[in-house]
């Protein structure tokens, strides 16, 4: 016979400290050089650096991966005019996912609202750099540098050890060039 205890307690508030999902404040300082706009309640905005367009075939196999070459997205003062196609597009913020978390990266509502989709991965802690997405383009938008679009929120994880993977530091030093 169930005396409701069971149901009770998955019912029974969380305790803040053992919350999943971290507060925009906690994630902004695991970012350089945030401006305050970019702080969300739940997450960080992430704002664009470059567009890229993949002009040879990757390849992803048991033994390795490559990736394909590359050429950047000319730009008119800072805009991207981009027609349908997929794009790779590369985040200004550089970040840094602390132990005992994940990171998830999210579009914003606003290139969804504009017939754009934006694909990401799962970054592990322990990771630092400037990541990539890929940016799906269903109708002709305009992007400029340094626009909001994509909202990357951290969680906490239990898992073992920490990121040492081949995009550790990826596109920091480019930065600084």
């Amino acid at each position: 016979m169930n005396d409701g205890s069971a149901i009770s307690s998955v019912l029974s508030p969380v305790a803040p400290s053992s919350c999943m999902f971290r507060s925009g404040r906690f994630v902004a300082d695991h970012l350089e050089a945030v401006q305050p706009a970019q702080v969300q309640p739940n997450g960080v905005d992430l704002t664009l650096d470059t567009v890229f367009e993949q002009v040879s075939p990757g390849r992803i196999s048991t033994d390795g991966k490559t990736i394909g070459e590359r050429t950047e997205v000319d730009s008119e003062e800072g805009v991207f005019h981009l027609e349908p196609g997929g794009y790779v597009v590369r985040y200004a913020d550089q970040i840094r996912i602390p132990e005992e978390h994940v990171g998830f990266l999210y579009p914003r509502s606003s290139l969804l609202r504009n017939s754009c989709m934006l694909d990401t991965a799962v970054w592990d802690a322990g990771y630092e750099g400037r990541g990539e997405g890929l940016l799906e383009v269903y109708h002709e938008i305009e992007l400029e540098a340094g626009a909001r679009i994509a909202q990357l929120v951290l969680a906490r994880a239990d898992h073992d050890g920490t990121y040492a993977g081949s995009y550790q530091g990826e596109n920091i030093r480019e930065k600084h060039e």
